[in-house]
């Protein structure tokens, strides 16, 4: 007796860990609006590429401004053999020449970016031992050359400086691709999470007209059992009920299909569990529109994104302009030659090796391509800039409804608190009729309908307010609830150092 109370006890044990257990690892998570942004960011492969194309841009900018700084490198040739046979026709004769060399070349060089020239340091040190059998001779012995040399393009663009533009202006455009897919998430994520609240707002006026409804069941039934009533009106009042179980299950559905697309949208497991909280309590919050419409001229950064193409097209019409230019280059070296069979000796007879070169590109005629290259580039610019002001109307027209859209919303906010209020007060008083007998189930049934109906307007009102104040957020880059600059901070950071 006393062993199977022990196997009793034991086994309601494990039933209760089980239990304990089961309902920890089936916990169900409560998502806030922040909550499920951070887990959208983590997984959104657009973000997640712009990431990627961010720092992309940001590292070949970095690899740019490290090569105009000095390049240091040092070539070397451990060993070189030649042997070659040759005919001298002065003498008639074939002689063979083999040789075997040791050089190394030490080399500096100096990007200038100011003029787009090159200053070059250069050391050859060199050492060969080469045997010619028709002389029956060898000469061996060391050179070294050392030379300063700077090459310097004239009469035509620095395109040093160009290319660092044109790499900071694709960090720039980066970043800003960044920070655009930033906020459409937060917009995309926000419009999800509010849909999965107003199925949840949904769900609980149902479930509220179902337990009215059954209320109104249980009079009338109480009612026809009592001979106050007619038959028929149990029977309605079933169909009532019957009906608002109906729509608490389609309620039911409707919320877990948008729980599932909010879940695919944002990464989460399908399997995942979760709630929603949030506080959609009203506030109106006041929008300067002209405020707003300045910010969103000033920092809204397709428009920035438009000012970029203009500025890489403007550096596409200096290029079009170099085609078949009068351009170029002066090359100017100052050198230091010295051979000896003993290294120590190499510059015991130096020699000085100057150079200067001028060199010229004369375009005579080349049947107007350069003439169509540069109208080409100029209509690309003039598209750009068509581009510009049409983005800046389309700024500035976008904020202006919504502005009006917020204003007509506190209006509607207000209509449909006051219809939920009224509708609440008409339900509550022919509920009371009905249950004096003096309205049929149907009637009842209108009304409890007509209640449902305002208050999912309201909670409509209210989510469709807050999308809208997150939009006027989104046009303006300002945010108006605090008062303050909505622009990311990967845009603030990152353009501020390409500048």
């Amino acid at each position: 007796m006393k062993t199977k109370m022990f196997h009793q006890i034991i086994d309601l044990g494990c039933l209760l860990i089980l239990l304990f257990f089961s309902e920890f690892i089936h916990a169900q998570t409560v998502l806030t609006l922040e909550n499920a942004m951070n887990i959208a960011m983590a997984n959104s492969p657009e973000i997640i590429k712009s990431e990627l194309n961010m720092t992309i841009s940001r590292e070949n900018l970095n690899a740019r401004e490290a090569a105009t700084k000095s390049l240091i490198k040092f070539n070397i040739t451990p060993y070189y053999y030649n042997q070659t046979r040759e005919f001298n026709s002065w003498l008639s004769t074939w002689s063979t020449t083999e040789t075997q060399k040791v050089n190394g070349d030490f080399v500096v060089s100096q990007p200038v970016k100011l003029t787009d020239g090159t200053l070059t340091l250069t050391n050859q040190l060199s050492f060969q031992n080469i045997y010619n059998d028709f002389t029956d001779s060898t000469n061996r012995g060391y050179s070294n050359y050392l030379f300063l040399k700077y090459s310097q393009p004239v009469f035509t663009y620095n395109k040093l400086k160009m290319e660092l533009g044109q790499l900071r202006l694709s960090l720039e455009n980066s970043t800003l691709s960044y920070a655009i897919q930033r906020l459409y998430l937060e917009k995309q994520v926000t419009s999800f999470f509010y849909t999965v609240y107003q199925r949840k707002m949904a769900l609980v006026v149902t479930e509220d007209e179902f337990t009215n409804q059954e209320t109104g069941y249980e009079i009338i039934k109480s009612k026809v059992e009592g001979g106050l009533s007619a038959r028929e009106e149990l029977l309605q009042a079933e169909l009532n009920l019957s009906t608002s179980k109906s729509n608490l299950q389609n309620a039911r559905v409707d919320l877990e299909n948008a729980k599932d697309e909010f879940r695919q949208y944002i990464g989460m497991s399908l399997n995942d569990d979760f709630d929603i909280a949030t506080n959609i309590e009203f506030t109106e919050v006041l929008i300067d529109l002209e405020k707003a419409i300045q910010q969103g001229l000033e920092t809204r950064m397709e428009l920035k994104q438009r000012e970029i193409n203009i500025k890489n097209s403007q550096d596409n019409l200096t290029v079009a302009k170099s085609t078949n230019e009068f351009a170029g280059s002066v090359d100017l070296s100052i050198g230091l030659f010295g051979e000896n069979p003993v290294f120590d000796n190499i510059y015991e007879k130096p020699t000085r090796s100057p150079q200067v070169m001028v060199t010229f590109n004369i375009p005579i005629w080349d049947w107007g391509e350069r003439k169509s290259r540069i109208k080409a580039a100029e209509a690309a610019i003039r598209i750009e800039e068509i581009n510009l002001e049409s983005e800046r109307t389309n700024v500035a027209i976008a904020i202006r409804q919504t502005y009006r859209n917020l204003q007509n919303l506190v209006l509607q906010i207000d209509i449909a608190r006051q219809n939920e209020t009224n509708a609440q007060l008409t339900y509550e008083i022919n509920l009371e009729r009905y249950k004096n007998g003096d309205l049929t189930s149907m009637d009842l049934s209108r009304y409890q309908n007509q209640l449902s109906e305002k208050k999912m307007n309201l909670a409509n009102s209210l989510i469709n307010y807050k999308l809208e104040l997150l939009n006027m957020k989104i046009q303006s880059l300002w945010d108006f609830e605090k008062n303050i600059s909505f622009v990311p901070e990967e845009f603030q950071e990152n353009i501020g150092n390409t500048n």
